[in-house]
């Protein structure tokens, strides 16, 4: 079974729908990336386990960055969404949680 496939369809959805430019990011999304992408450490993912360390970096710099901005609690603009959306795709990159967005 691929990674792809451990992952509940509603899980795959939610991705999705997160990464789709025409959904509206909530706060509730962000915070259920970043929580998925925390269990993801916290199990030790095998697939996570073996990227190699600055992609490991790469994600970890994307995963901080959309957390500080939960923190600051500043609004975000269609600008600011599309980059925490980029964000978001590259904390998960290379980590196989999902499919790639087309």
């Amino acid at each position: 079974m691929s990674i792809i496939e451990s992952h509940t369809n509603a899980q795959t959805e939610r991705y999705r729908r997160i990464m789709n430019p025409d959904h509206p990011l909530c706060r509730e999304d962000i915070i259920w990336m970043l929580d998925f992408m925390k269990k993801k450490v916290a199990d030790e993912d095998p697939h996570l386990v073996s990227l190699p360390q600055p992609l490991l970096l790469r994600n970890f710099q994307y995963f901080a960055e959309a957390a500080m901005l939960l923190l600051h609690n500043r609004s975000t603009g269609d600008e600011e969404a599309e980059r925490l959306r980029n964000w978001l795709g590259e904390t998960a990159y290379g980590n196989g949680p999902f499919p790639p967005v087309t």
